[in-house]
C-alpha cells in the first residue's frame, strides 16, 4: 500500500488489465495524432503571424523608404559649390536686382539677404491709397521695364504711371570683400499732359529676413538720414538717403519726410505693414503754396498685433527700416549703399561721379549689344535697336534668386511634405503674374541669355539641376519662399512626382555645346567642359527619370503624366505638365495614349545626351541608340501620323463629340428662387470614346518638325509647310495660331472659368521654333528647301513687325498674341520667352 509497483521486466506474460481499465495501445496511438495535427495547425498558425508581422513591417519600411524619396535630395556631387554665389567667389554677381517681383529693389544671392526696395504713392489724388509696390496688373501703370541691364554692373528702368515717369537707375562698384557698393538714382518727371506737377511719396526701404540688424539714423526729428546694419554675409554696412534735388548738382527742393522703423514677420508682409500704418495728420506746406494733409507713415504705429481673428504669425521677425520722402516733380534723388569692408574708396558713387560712371556703363551695353545681335548692321532702325536692347534687358532684369522649400507630393505619402531648402537663380516669365521659376520655360530664357552671357546661363541651368532628387525629377514649378507663395494660388502650390515638364534645359545645354566647339579658346566658353563634367551625373537620371516614368503603352512611345482626372468638368482634360495646357489631347484620359511632342522632345534630349558624353568621354552608345531609335522617321509615322487629319498627331480614348452644357439641377417644390443651386457648365459626351488619332491640327502636330526630328526629304514634311501657310488653319499675318482655326477645339472654353489658351493664340515660343526650323529646313538641301525659305521670311518678318507693333502701343511684350488682330493679350509685361523676338530679328538659332 502506497508503495510504487515496479515494472517488470521478464518473460513472463503481463497480468491481466482491471475491467475499468481500457486498453492503452490504441487509444494513446489515437491520441497522439490529435496532438501531432494541432500542432500542426498551432505552428502554421504561428508562422503565418511571424510571416504576416514581417510583411507588414517590411511593408511600413518600405513605404516610409518610398515616401522619403520624393524629398531626398540626388546623392552625387551638386553641381554648384555651397559657396558659389558668395561675395568672395561671385564678388561682381553678389548684389543685384534679383527681386523681379517689385518694381523695383535689390538683395544680394545668399539664402537670408538684406533686402532693399522702393514703394511710391501718388498725394492729392482721387484714389484714397494707390500704394505700388509689386508689380501687378491691376496697378493699369501705362508700361514699366528695363531699357538698359547687363545683368552685372548697372540698370535703367522706366515706370509710366499715369501722368509721370519714374526712371530708376542703379550702377554697382567694386571693392571690399562683401560686394562692394551700390548707387541708386530716381529721376521722376511730369508727362507733358499733366495739369500740374504731381506731389509724389517714395519710399525707400530696408529689411531683414529674419537674421541681420538694421538701426535708423533720423536728424531733424522726421527725416531717416541714414540705416546702418550688420548681417554675416555682408559685415557692416551704411545706407544713406540723400535728399531731392531738381537735376544733378541743382539746388534742394522742399520735402517732407517721415519713417517708420519696426518689425516684420514675413517680407510678403511689407505692403500690409506700410498700408496699416499711414496717417492723414501730416501737413505739407511748401514755401510757395496751400499747406494740405497728406498721408505718410507713422513713426510710432505700430503695424500689426491688432485684434484680428487670425492666428498668429509665429515666424520670427525681422527688422524693417523705412524712409518716405514727399516732394513735388520735377525731382531727382539718391539712395547710396556703402560697403564696410570697402576700405580704399577714391570717392561716394553719387551725383557727377555716379553720371560718369552709368554713362560709361551704358556705352559698354551698346557695344556689347551691337557686337552680340547686329541689330544695327542689320538695317533696324534705332526704335527697333532700342526694342530690342529692353526685350534683353527685361529678361536679364528678371533674373531672381529665391532661396525656400518646395512643397512635394507622391502616391507613397498621404500628405504633402515640404522638400529640402534650395536655391534657384533663375529668369522668370512674368515680373507681375509669373515671379518664379518654371521649368519648361527656363530653356526658351537661356536660349536668349547664353548668347549674352553664358555664365548665366551655367549657373542657372546649376541650380535647376542642384534641384534634382535622388528619383531624377525636379518640380517643375518652383514656388521657393513666402513672397514667391503668396503669389500663388493654393491648388497649385503643391508638386507631384509623377509630373514632368518639357526638357527644354536641353536646348540651351545645347547652344552652350554648339558655343564651345566653334570657339572653345574663346574665354566666356571654357568653364563649359567642367560645368558638364559636374553636371552630367545628375543630367543622366534626369534623362532617365523621364525615359521611364513617362513612358507610353507601345515601344518606344511616351505618355505626359498629370492630367486633369475630372472629365465631367472639363471639355478636354487639361495637360499642364506638358507645358501647353488646354491644348487638345485624348477626351478621355486614359493609360493607352500616345503623345508626339513628348516623343520629340526625348528624341532631341537623347541626341543632346549623346553629345555630352562624347564630349566627356564617357559612354554615349545608349543615348545614340535611343537618339536613333526616336528619329528614326518610319516608327515615327507609324506611332503617331493620322492619314485622316495628314498630320502628326496624338493617340487615345477620343471621342470629338463633346461640348459643355448648362447642368440640370433638381429643384424641390416651393423653393424660394433665391436658393436655387447653381447650375454649372458640365461636359456632355454625345458619342462614346474610342481608341483613335486625336486629329487636332496645331502646336502638337508640328513638334516633328519643330525640333527638327524630320528628314529634309521626308513627304510630311511638305504637308506641315502647306498646313502652316493655310490662313484656315494655322497662318496669321502676326505669326501662327496654336490650333487650327478649322478644328472643333479652336478658341472654345474649357470650363465655364477657363478662357481658351492654348486654342488659337499666339505663343512667341513655339512660333520661335518654328522659325528656327524653318531656316534650318531653308539651309538643308532637300526637295522643300525654297517653300522653307519663303515661308522663313514670311514668318519671321511677321512675327517681329507685330511684337515690335504692340510694344510701341502698349509699353508692354505679352505673354501671347490675339490670332485675329494681332494685339497682346494675357499677363504682361512678359519677357520670359515672348524676348526671343530678339533672337529672331538677330537671326541667331
Amino acid at each position: 500500500m502506497g508503495r510504487q509497483r515496479k515494472r517488470v521486466v521478464t518473460g513472463e506474460a503481463a497480468p491481466p488489465p482491471r475491467i475499468d481499465e481500457k486498453p492503452a495501445a490504441f487509444p494513446r496511438k489515437e491520441k497522439k495524432k490529435k496532438v501531432d495535427i494541432g500542432k500542426v495547425f498551432i505552428n502554421i498558425s504561428i508562422g503565418l503571424c511571424i510571416f504576416s508581422l514581417i510583411w507588414f513591417f517590411y511593408a511600413l519600411y518600405m513605404r516610409s523608404s518610398l515616401s522619403k524619396r520624393v524629398i531626398t535630395l540626388h546623392p552625387s556631387h551638386p553641381v554648384l559649390d555651397a559657396n558659389s554665389s558668395s561675395a568672395k567667389v561671385s564678388t561682381e554677381r553678389f548684389w543685384g536686382s534679383y527681386r523681379p517681383q517689385v518694381y523695383f529693389g535689390m538683395k544680394t544671392r545668399s539664402p537670408r539677404s538684406i533686402i532693399t526696395g522702393m514703394m511710391w504713392m501718388r498725394q492729392f489724388s482721387d484714389m484714397d491709397v494707390n500704394l505700388r509696390h509689386t508689380c501687378e496688373q491691376g496697378d493699369r501703370l501705362q508700361g514699366y521695364g528695363w531699357m538698359m541691364h547687363d545683368g552685372i554692373t548697372f540698370g535703367v528702368q522706366e515706370i509710366r504711371d499715369n501722368d509721370f515717369t519714374l526712371t530708376t537707375e542703379f550702377v554697382k562698384r567694386m571693392g571690399g570683400g562683401h560686394g562692394g557698393d551700390w548707387t541708386w538714382r530716381i529721376t521722376a518727371k511730369q508727362h507733358s499732359s499733366a495739369p500740374q506737377a504731381p506731389v509724389i511719396s517714395l519710399m525707400f526701404y530696408a529689411a531683414a529676413d529674419t537674421q541681420g540688424s538694421l538701426e535708423a539714423h533720423v536728424e531733424d526729428r522726421s527725416r531717416l538720414a541714414s540705416i546702418t546694419g550688420f548681417s554675416e554675409e555682408l559685415g557692416n554696412f551704411k545706407i544713406s538717403f540723400r535728399k531731392p534735388v531738381t537735376g544733378e548738382s541743382s539746388s534742394a527742393k522742399y520735402a517732407s519726410y517721415n519713417y517708420l522703423q519696426t518689425v516684420s514677420p514675413g517680407l510678403e508682409k511689407l505692403s500690409d505693414i506700410v498700408k496699416q500704418s499711414l496717417n492723414r495728420r501730416f501737413v505739407y506746406s511748401p514755401p510757395s503754396g496751400e499747406k494740405r494733409h497728406y498721408i505718410a507713415v507713422d513713426a510710432y504705429k505700430p503695424p500689426h498685433h491688432q485684434n484680428q481673428q487670425k492666428p498668429a504669425d509665429t515666424r520670427k521677425e525681422g527688422a524693417f527700416v523705412l524712409h518716405q520722402v514727399t516732394v513735388q516733380m520735377p525731382f531727382q534723388i539718391e539712395v547710396l549703399f556703402e560697403s564696410g569692408s570697402f576700405h580704399s574708396r577714391p570717392n561716394q558713387l553719387v551725383g557727377s561721379v555716379m553720371t560718369q560712371e552709368l554713362e560709361r556703363r551704358k556705352a559698354e551695353f551698346d557695344s556689347k549689344f551691337e557686337k552680340t545681335f547686329g541689330l544695327e548692321s542689320k538695317g533696324y532702325s534705332q526704335a527697333h535697336v532700342k526694342f530690342g536692347k529692353a526685350a534683353l534687358s527685361n529678361m536679364l532684369g528678371g533674373m531672381g534668386y529665391f532661396y525656400g522649400q518646395s512643397v512635394v507630393q507622391s502616391v507613397y505619402n498621404e500628405y504633402p511634405l515640404l522638400y529640402p531648402e534650395g536655391a534657384l537663380f533663375t529668369a522668370v516669365p512674368s515680373r507681375s503674374f509669373f515671379p518664379r521659376g518654371f521649368l519648361w520655360d527656363e530653356g526658351f530664357h537661356q536660349l536668349l541669355l547664353s548668347k549674352w552671357d553664358p555664365q548665366v546661363t551655367r549657373e542657372s541651368i546649376a541650380h535647376w539641376i542642384d534641384l534634382i532628387n535622388m528619383e531624377g525629377w525636379i518640380p517643375r514649378e518652383q514656388i521657393l519662399g513666402d513672397e514667391a507663395r503668396s503669389k500663388v494660388p493654393a491648388e497649385f502650390v503643391v508638386q507631384r512626382n509623377e509630373n514632368a515638364n518639357p526638357p527644354t534645359l536641353f536646348l540651351a545645354l545645347q547652344k552652350l555645346i554648339e558655343q564651345l566647339n566653334s570657339n572653345p579658346e574663346k574665354a566666356t566658353s571654357q568653364p563649359t567642359l567642367p560645368f558638364l563634367r559636374r553636371l552630367f551625373p545628375r543630367l543622366k537620371t534626369w534623362f532617365e527619370w523621364y525615359n521611364t516614368t513617362q513612358t507610353g503603352p507601345l515601344p518606344n512611345s511616351y505618355r505626359w503624366r498629370g492630367r486633369d482626372k475630372d472629365t465631367n468638368l472639363f471639355l478636354n482634360p487639361k495637360t499642364l505638365t506638358s507645358g501647353l495646357d488646354d491644348y487638345p489631347r485624348a477626351s478621355h484620359p486614359s493609360t493607352e495614349e500616345r503623345h508626339v511632342d513628348l516623343h520629340c522632345w526625348m528624341a532631341l534630349s537623347s541626341g543632346i545626351m549623346a553629345s555630352i558624353a562624347r564630349l566627356l568621354g564617357e559612354p554615349h552608345q545608349d543615348y545614340e541608340l535611343t537618339h536613333h531609335v526616336l528619329s528614326d522617321n518610319d516608327k515615327l509615322n507609324e506611332l503617331h501620323w493620322s492619314d485622316q487629319l495628314n498630320a502628326f498627331s496624338d493617340f487615345g480614348n477620343h471621342t470629338q463629340a463633346v461640348s459643355l452644357q448648362q447642368e440640370k439641377v433638381y429643384v424641390p417644390p416651393g423653393q424660394p428662387r433665391h436658393q436655387f443651386p447653381v447650375a454649372r457648365l458640365v461636359r456632355s459626351v454625345r458619342r462614346a470614346p474610342k481608341l483613335q488619332f486625336v486629329n487636332a491640327l496645331g502646336y502638337v502636330s508640328l513638334f516633328p518638325f519643330l525640333l527638327q526630328i524630320l528628314t529634309p526629304d521626308s513627304p510630311k514634311l511638305e504637308h506641315i509647310l502647306r498646313d502652316m501657310r493655310d490662313s484656315n488653319k494655322l497662318w496669321t499675318p502676326y505669326g501662327l495660331r496654336s490650333i487650327s482655326k478649322s478644328d472643333p477645339m479652336y478658341m472654345k472654353r474649357n470650363t465655364e472659368h477657363d478662357a481658351p489658351y492654348w486654342r488659337g493664340p499666339i505663343w512667341i515660343n513655339i512660333n520661335y521654333l518654328a522659325v528656327r526650323a524653318l531656316h534650318h529646313y531653308s539651309n538643308t538641301e532637300g526637295p522643300y528647301q525654297e517653300m522653307a525659305a519663303a515661308l522663313y521670311e514670311e514668318l519671321r518678318t511677321n512675327i517681329i513687325n507685330n511684337v515690335y507693333r504692340q510694344y510701341v502701343e502698349t509699353g508692354y511684350i505679352w505673354e501671347q498674341y490675339n490670332d485675329g488682330t494681332g494685339r497682346g493679350q494675357g499677363s504682361h509685361p512678359f519677357t520670359g520667352w515672348s524676348s526671343l523676338t530678339v533672337l529672331m530679328m538677330a537671326e541667331q538659332y
